[in-house]
């Protein structure tokens, strides 16, 4: 079993630090790149789960719901994750989101 405990402390991380966030931050970018990374986290997962279906995008919930929607979505996709390589994708790609968000 692999252990996806890289990826769900970047993404709680990645998460709180938004909660913390002013709202001028997430107004700026942090809530779109939030966002865009949630989307992309959920794209992984869904294709793994069932790689012949179309993957739907998560819808944009507002602001305030960015850290929850990247949590939700990092979570599920550490549940999915069957191999090292994917592991160390997605733990790259919190780590970009969260540097170009700001936070």
């Amino acid at each position: 079993m692999l252990d996806t405990t890289p990826l769900t402390r970047a993404v709680d991380h990645f998460a709180d630090r938004l909660r913390a966030a002013p709202q001028s931050r997430l107004q700026r970018s942090a809530a779109a790149e939030a966002l865009a990374l949630a989307r992309e986290l959920a794209r992984r997962a869904q294709l793994i789960e069932d790689p012949s279906a179309e993957p739907r995008e998560m819808p944009d919930a507002g602001m305030f719901a960015a850290a929850d929607q990247i949590t939700v979505a990092g979570h599920d996709l550490a549940i999915v994750l069957n191999d090292s390589q994917q592991l160390d994708e997605a733990v790259a790609l919190v780590e970009e989101a969260q540097k170009r968000a700001g936070v």
